[in-house]
């Protein structure tokens, strides 16, 4: 079984950080670093889980999130939004946007293992 993150973030040390973290559980992690074309990048790249940040040059992780929820075949891609800004109006957005599970920065690596955990979990029963 396929274990593939694409994680979309544009702060290096934060890529970098949730790379190892992942590589080090035996995910296969691919990164990306612009908004703007994220949409291709996440159809291109097929992965189980993503890993998306609000903060994007080019566009944002909501707008991202509803473009991929419009496309048939990524509706049920378990999506795990990352943000710094954790108001509750932000959380309910990306919930209307159809995310999976919304994360605020700081945050542990035990959370973030937590988080691709469950979510990959779910999709496999899906």
């Amino acid at each position: 079984m396929s274990r593939k993150v694409l994680l979309i973030e544009d702060e290096p040390n934060i890529a970098e950080a949730i790379r190892f973290l992942l590589t080090r559980e035996g995910w296969q992690v691919e990164t990306h670093g612009d908004g703007m074309d994220a949409v291709q990048v996440i159809q291109d790249a097929k992965p189980d889980l993503v890993i998306l940040d609000v903060m994007l040059p080019g566009k944002n992780g909501m707008d991202i999130l509803r473009d991929l929820r419009e496309l048939e075949d990524m509706q049920n891609l378990p999506v795990l939004m990352l943000t710094a800004r954790g108001q509750s109006r932000d959380r309910e957005m990306a919930e209307n946007a159809g995310v999976s599970r919304f994360m605020t920065k700081p945050f542990s690596n035990a959370e973030v293992l937590t988080a691709v955990r469950d979510l990959h979990a779910q999709a496999s029963r899906l």
